[in-house]
């Protein structure tokens, strides 16, 4: 039986190894938690969720429902137990993340194809079978053995957003509700600020203390998770734009001048993470700040926001449209640490990864998933995007193939064409 080894059992990891598993490869999966673990995880089990519990939209309205509509076709692993630790979240696929971490190692480590190896990786056999899933703080030690295998490497900062017990929210300055009645029992709950409430909120929040950075590091902040700080000084009604807008929401019978809305952290409800919340202030000034949000004056928070680096290879210098490094093709990167940005995108990176390194040990022809799907469109941004000025980006309509209908039936159109390619692709795998 052929070996492959898959380093780091995040979510990339986690999907990668079932998948190679699934088709009869025995998997060493090395994972250093919970012998060691980054700045940004806290949690023993695998495939854990850092920033939200959220795995975004779920309808086909978007791309990144569509290619969760493709994972779930192609039967994905992480798709599977997200599903079945699933809570409600109007029309998003949000998760209880211990519970969907938790049952994610279990059956990793119930796979009898799967040898996991709790330990760090410094450096990897160059010749072996290998899928990097390192994820975006890999340790030190290999970050230095990869930049020596690939080149220059990039980085960001991501900021995580803070957690609040669900018992210390004022009910009385918040309630439930769904944007413009979106169907679902109204999962996210908001809290409504009027126009002082709101000015002297964002006066404050402009003007707190944030966690300085090491001299030797320049801040580069990812656009599409910037803190809440930042996004703020860019002007004061860029948040009431933003995660505050109003739009769609109703209190006391009138639209609320900014509103946060909190989403649920688990089943039971009983601790809610802040919607756009994504900080690097000081832990006090989160606590002073955000306490003035009028139904969290008295929280209790459960999690601080934090800020940590993240850092990924530059893709279209060093891979090529199936996850390969260029120069070493037994080698594939997956995961954010490749450059696709997004839990999603990580899933999806994992099993193009795992379905493929099966297909290369045993000398077949590599699938190609084409533009016409949003997984080969993953593969296909990593490959031609410029080297010069790449940054890792979340799907979106834009990465496919043009379709050229009418901009109103864009949406089903794309949807019709990926599904049927999808259709074709399992079928043309099973009979290799």
């Amino acid at each position: 039986m052929k070996k492959v080894t898959v380093i780091g059992a995040g979510l990339a990891g986690a999907e990668a190894s079932w998948q190679l598993a699934k088709r009869g490869v025995m998997v060493d999966l090395i994972e250093m938690k919970p012998t060691k673990f980054t700045p940004a995880h806290k949690n023993p089990n695998f495939a854990e969720l850092v920033c939200s519990n959220s795995l975004k939209s779920d309808t086909l309205d978007f791309a990144t429902g569509l290619l969760k509509a493709e994972l779930r076709e192609m039967n994905s692993f992480l798709l599977e137990c997200a599903d079945t630790t699933k809570i409600p979240s109007a029309n998003t696929l949000t998760v209880d993340r211990n519970s969907f971490a938790r049952l994610v190692t279990e059956k990793l480590q119930s796979n009898k194809n799967i040898n996991i190896i709790n330990k760090e990786v410094e450096s990897f056999d160059l010749e072996q079978p290998t899928i990097v899933c390192a994820g975006p703080l890999c340790s030190d030690k290999l970050s230095t053995f990869l930049q020596q295998l690939t080149g220059d490497k990039l980085y960001f900062y991501d900021a995580v957003a803070p957690i609040v017990s669900a018992d210390s929210i004022d009910y009385n300055f918040a309630f439930f509700q769904n944007r413009f009645g979106e169907q679902g029992q109204g999962e996210y709950l908001n809290c409504p600020m009027n126009k002082e409430e709101y000015l002297n909120f964002w006066e404050q929040l402009t003007t707190a203390k944030r966690v300085e950075l090491h001299d030797f590091e320049q801040e580069i902040n990812f656009e599409g998770c910037l803190p809440v700080e930042i996004m703020a000084k860019r002007g004061v009604d860029v948040l009431r734009c933003g995660p505050l807008k109003p739009d769609g929401i109703v209190f006391d019978g009138h639209k609320p001048y900014a509103v946060v809305q909190l989403r649920k952290e688990n089943f039971e409800g009983e601790a809610y993470n802040l919607v756009g919340f994504q900080t690097n202030l000081t832990f006090a000034e989160q606590k002073r700040v955000f306490g003035l949000i009028p139904a969290l004056k008295n929280a209790e928070w459960l999690r601080l926001g934090v800020m940590h680096r993240n850092t990924y290879i530059n893709a279209p210098k060093m891979l090529n449209r199936y996850f390969q490094l260029k120069t070493k093709p037994n080698i594939m990167f997956a995961g954010q640490i490749a450059g696709v940005e997004g839990y999603t995108e990580s899933i999806a990176s994992g099993l193009l990864c795992g379905i493929n390194m099966v297909r290369y040990i045993n000398d077949l022809p590599l699938v190609n998933f084409s533009i016409d799907t949003c997984l080969g469109a993953l593969g296909n941004f990593l490959e031609a995007s410029n080297p010069n000025n790449f940054q890792p980006m979340h799907i979106n309509w834009g990465l496919l193939r043009p379709v050229d209908v009418p901009k109103a039936e864009k949406k089903k159109a794309y949807v019709a064409r990926s599904l049927k390619k999808i259709a074709e692709i399992k079928e043309n795998e099973n009979g290799n």
